[in-house]
């Protein structure tokens, strides 16, 4: 194998001219693969150091925001070498610039609004790993956050929303098991819903029918009293976030207490009691507060109400008998 290499003159490979490629090229080539190889090796260090001073803290967001600190500054790096090792000329850089944007910006226009996408939800603080969201039509938790996608951990779907797309086998807000990824360009097309972002606790509602004839009174304390018991008492909330949430919210604190509303229907008296609970473990609540108030409905002797038919009397039927001829 014979190389000719003479300075600005193109390499010679077995007598063929490789047309581009000159010992200045080629210095450049081998000067591109030393950056990347050694700004990976330091990026792998940083996570290293990272890690090893977290120790053991389980603390998703530190690790989430550490690893992307070293990410981007790896990248800002890389790209910064890259360009002062080929296009040392700067009046030679605008026309190139140019040029490869357009290309660019042409064909990854998705990719392009993905990457902005990355850095819009980064800036904007719509979202982090470990937060509970809906983006892109997927529910469930981030667990990953790269350039171009997010990665969430899928959760089923309340019953009322069975029909939804896409089709869905866990009737609440538990995981299936999916794990989805998701462009970052859906920030721009779609909304995002945050179930953790600034105000970390949701508030939730149970419908009971109760008959008209039932003790309503007793039926709204069975309610409250299991409310009361199992979601979020507003005295154990952090003072911190309460603060906070009066102040981006308007809220009052006063609303945060457990209440049941009332709504006559047609067929019954429907009692929805309202209360706050963590964004984490509401169908174990729920299934808790149920258990609880089906016992007290019981030892009360208070009939839910429901559509089936009941048939409270008959008109007098009389037979008439008529002997042939």
């Amino acid at each position: 194998m014979t190389f000719l290499l003479i300075e600005s003159e193109p390499l010679q490979l077995f007598g063929i001219r490789l047309v581009g490629f000159t010992a200045d090229t080629g210095r450049k080539l081998l000067a591109t693969i030393a950056v990347v190889v050694v700004l990976h090796l330091i990026g792998r260090a940083l996570r290293a150091l990272f890690r090893a001073l977290l120790g053991d803290r389980r603390d998703v967001r530190t690790r989430f925001w550490t690893g992307q600190a070293v990410s981007i500054l790896v990248t800002a790096l890389t790209l910064i070498f890259l360009v002062s090792i080929w296009f040392d000329d700067p009046g030679r850089l605008a026309g190139v610039f140019g040029l490869v944007s357009a290309g660019l910006a042409f064909a990854l226009q998705r990719v392009i609004t993905a990457i902005a996408g990355y850095f819009v939800i980064l800036r904007g603080k719509i979202f982090s790993v470990g937060d509970r969201v809906t983006i892109g039509g997927v529910r469930g938790d981030v667990i990953a956050l790269g350039y171009t996608r997010t990665t969430v951990m899928e959760m089923g779907q309340p019953p009322a929303e069975q029909d939804a797309p896409p089709a869905m086998w866990v009737r609440a807000r538990q995981y299936t098991g999916r794990i989805v990824t998701v462009t970052n360009d859906k920030v721009f097309d779609e909304p995002v819903y945050n179930y953790s972002r600034g105000f970390p606790y949701l508030w939730e509602e149970m419908h009971l029918p109760v008959e008209f004839g039932a003790d309503h009174a007793r039926a709204e304390r069975i309610l409250l009293e299991a409310a009361e018991r199992h979601a979020a008492r507003t005295d154990e909330l952090e003072e911190d976030v309460l603060r906070e949430m009066e102040r981006r919210f308007f809220l009052k604190r006063t609303e945060l207490a457990p209440r049941v509303y009332w709504r006559i229907t047609d067929n019954w008296l429907e009692m929805s009691v309202r209360f706050i609970v963590h964004e984490h473990g509401i169908r174990e609540l729920k299934d808790a507060m149920s258990r609880e108030i089906m016992a007290a409905l019981n030892e009360t002797g208070i009939a839910i109400a429901s559509t089936t038919f009941a048939v409270t009397g008959l008109p007098p039927v009389r037979l008439v008998h008529e002997s042939p001829g």
